[in-house]
């Protein structure tokens, strides 16, 4: 596995088990809670089978838009599939390889 592929599953990882914790209030909670107000149900009922899904469910969607940065790659931003937004939930690797911060950015 390159350092690419397995930097993007840790990533998604990540993403997962902030979802729901005070670490993901700024972030992961906010994106859910966000796309769960702003996209139609018809949106959701195409992709995942329901009009209103588990927050899980909507992270089970995400895709990667990009990954960025000097040497191995920094940045991975995940967005949800079909150009439903132009925000990312994105995971920020520190020079060690460890995840120090997943954002919401647009």
């Amino acid at each position: 596995m390159t350092v690419e592929a397995e930097r993007r599953k840790l990533a998604l990882d990540a993403i997962k088990k902030a979802l729901g914790t005070e670490a993901g209030d700024d972030s992961v909670n906010l994106f859910v809670k966000h796309h769960l107000e702003e996209l139609p149900p018809s949106y959701w009922q195409q992709h995942l089978g329901s009009g209103v899904p588990e927050p899980v469910a909507i992270l089970d969607l995400l895709q990667l838009r990009s990954s960025w940065g000097e040497g191995d790659i920094e940045y991975f931003d995940f967005t949800l599939p079909d150009g439903a937004t132009d925000y990312v939930v994105s995971v920020h690797f520190d020079g060690a390889g460890t995840i120090d911060g997943i954002s919401m950015e647009s």
